[in-house]
């Protein structure tokens, strides 16, 4: 629990921002925040928002009101991504924030891989800050779950049909059975070549304990960025910190609803994976570091994809995951 009140003043700078900059990248001022706050780095926050308010633009224009008459038509338009946001600030304060999330989750499930999947990692961060923050969430925290809601509706966009392909054993042969790509322009491309995923996990072992099975998935996604990152370092950090935003909103959520966010999660991992991995593996140095000093050298390190995959690594919190937090540092560009 944050109790310096850093996060609450970073995210009261932050809501001023839209979510995205230059077209479709991300902002991701608020989960790096969140998980810096989170690793004991709080002292770092505001600065880094100092270098970080440049690349920022402001929210955009109304384009129409969101209502509850007429959110199927708004669903995926990025026109609306200020209306959206609008609509989601007057539902949580017009009902109990887990309602409204066990409402529209299954609603914006389908569209997981939009924004690159960054909109749904954004809500894992909120909903890991408003568990944390007990019976009386404070407003910025609330006003973040309602902007990140916002953007994956504007930004909703389902996978193409996918075939199921032979079933694999385990979550890290499912990774390395993923069929790769022809790995040319944007994540949007990309995502419109997937054809199928193998079939994994089976129904009994999602049936049985969805909560382990995704548990399964970070950990071989983390494992398996410290041997494939080297292809897109940047981008396959999401095949990891997607299925972990699923994970940390878990809790949140009615039971059943844990196995459809476990098969959303695969599907956003898997095309993470279909879209920027290698084919092959490469070596990967070893780290003597302990988790708490990786982060720091995250933090200090300053890029926000690598804030935010050490936050995950973290999570695992193996020597093979330290050893991907390592990788992060070492092959994304410095920030600070």
């Amino acid at each position: 629990m944050d109790t310096t009140g850093t996060l609450d003043e970073a995210l009261g700078r932050l809501h001023t921002s839209g979510p995205e900059r230059g077209g479709w990248l991300s902002n991701h001022g608020p989960m790096a925040v969140e998980a810096l706050v989170r690793g004991g780095q709080a002292s770092h926050v505001h600065r880094w928002l100092d270098h970080y308010r440049d690349k920022l633009e402001d929210m955009p224009a109304p384009f129409a009101p969101v209502t509850a008459a007429n959110w199927h038509e708004a669903l995926g338009d990025p026109r609306r991504i200020a209306d959206w946001a609008a609509y989601f600030e007057r539902e949580i304060a017009a009902r109990p924030w887990r309602e409204v999330l066990a409402e529209w989750w299954p609603r914006l499930l389908p569209g997981i891989a939009a924004g690159a999947t960054h909109p749904v990692i954004r809500v894992g961060h909120a909903v890991r800050t408003l568990l944390d923050g007990g019976d009386s969430p404070t407003a910025p925290r609330l006003a973040e779950l309602a902007h990140g809601l916002g953007y994956w509706a504007a930004r909703h966009q389902p996978l193409p049909p996918l075939t199921s392909l032979p079933a694999a054993p385990s979550a890290e042969a499912a990774l390395d059975a993923v069929p790769l790509v022809r790995q040319e322009g944007g994540i949007r491309d990309r995502l419109a070549r997937l054809t199928g995923f193998p079939a994994w996990p089976d129904a009994t072992g999602a049936e049985a304990d969805p909560q382990a099975r995704l548990t399964e998935l970070v950990r071989a996604s983390v494992h398996r960025y410290a041997t494939h990152a080297h292809g897109a370092p940047i981008m396959l950090v999401h095949a990891a910190t997607a299925p972990n935003a699923v994970l940390r909103t878990l809790p949140a959520l009615p039971r059943t609803l844990w196995t459809p966010s476990l098969q959303a999660a695969w599907a956003a991992s898997a095309a993470v994976t279909a879209a920027y991995a290698p084919s092959t593996p490469a070596p990967y140095a070893r780290t003597s570091l302990t988790g708490p000093e990786l982060f720091e050298r995250a933090a200090l390190h300053g890029d926000d994809h690598t804030i935010k995959f050490a936050d995950t690594a973290l999570d695992v919190g193996d020597e093979t995951a330290l050893d991907a937090a390592l990788q992060a540092i070492a092959l994304n560009p410095p920030a600070l």
